[in-house]
């Protein structure tokens, strides 16, 4: 086996190994000991120093060069979510279920198929629907009429 099939098989297992890692950096690191072994193998470098000076260049110069672009491929994006407005903000307004009634402004309700703590000032029993209000951190406030359109800006 010639060295430079060595390089082109080490830069094929790299790449292939960017599907476990997701990382973008390996893919980049194969890409440049693939352009290594095709150097060798057309006889274009030869010292095992040039080799790995090639190696280095090439993937540092992709790494650099392309990495921001191509890892934005990656990641997802969401329609929904409102950017402008932190975690906490954007279930004010939004609806939830009932799960526990409330007794002394005390209850527990159902948000995004999560489950909350919650406080209102209004009766409201299991299986009622109410509207966020406030979220202090762990725990909803609540009420049983929707908000309007105004009081959601704040």
């Amino acid at each position: 086996m010639s060295i430079a099939l060595i390089w082109i098989i080490i830069g094929v297992i790299l790449i292939l190994s960017e599907l476990m890692l997701t990382s973008v950096i390996a893919v980049f690191l194969g890409i440049g000991a693939i352009v290594t072994g095709l150097l060798l193998h057309w006889g274009l470098i030869d010292q095992i120093a040039t080799q790995f000076a090639v190696f280095g260049i090439v993937s540092l110069a992709l790494l650099w060069l392309a990495r921001g672009r191509i890892k934005q491929w990656f990641s997802g994006y969401t329609a929904d979510e409102d950017e402008s407005k932190p975690n906490f903000q954007r279930d004010i307004g939004a609806r939830v279920t009932v799960v526990k009634g409330f007794r002394h402004g005390a209850g527990r309700v159902t948000l995004n198929g999560v489950q909350w703590d919650a406080f209102s000032e209004d009766e409201l029993e299991a299986g009622d629907t109410a509207w966020v209000v406030a979220n202090e951190g762990i725990q909803l406030t609540v009420q049983k009429e929707k908000l309007k359109r105004a009081a959601r800006t704040e």
